[in-house]
């Protein structure tokens, strides 16, 4: 087996590990619904241009066509190990017509995640090239 055929075994083993034990949607932004792996969170999941996780804060970049705001967008946060992995959403659509180059910045506090100070973060997202 090469090396490409060892990397997808071990990302699907590990995949399965992570979504048959205790990876499912634990904690969620205040006002939003908690929901169980099982259940599908609304929206689709968003591809990110960048992120960044420092000083107890998440930062995102993401796309737009102009339109898009930080409530566009919900962070869902999972834990499983003492390490959360956020995950963005977007639960509205930016129908606009004015894509704005490099996307546009969107943050949010471990406090408003319901994370405490220092913990080990991952992002969920896919990550896609930022338009130009």
């Amino acid at each position: 087996m090469g090396s490409t055929g060892i990397r997808t075994l071990l990302a699907l083993t590990v995949t399965g590990a992570l979504l048959s034990g205790c990876a499912g949607i634990q904690s969620m932004l205040p006002g939003a619904r908690a929901v169980p792996a099982t259940v599908s969170v609304p929206g689709t999941q968003e591809s990110v241009q960048a992120a960044a996780i420092a000083q107890g804060q998440a930062v995102f970049w993401v796309g737009s066509n102009g339109c898009t705001t930080r409530d566009d967008l919900m962070p869902v946060v999972s834990q499983y190990r003492g390490a959360a992995t956020i995950t963005l959403w977007r639960v509205s659509e930016d129908d606009c017509d004015a894509p704005i180059p490099g996307g546009v910045e969107v943050r949010w506090t471990f406090e408003e995640m319901g994370l405490p100070p220092g913990t080990d973060v991952r992002v969920g997202n896919s990550y896609e090239r930022p338009r130009t």
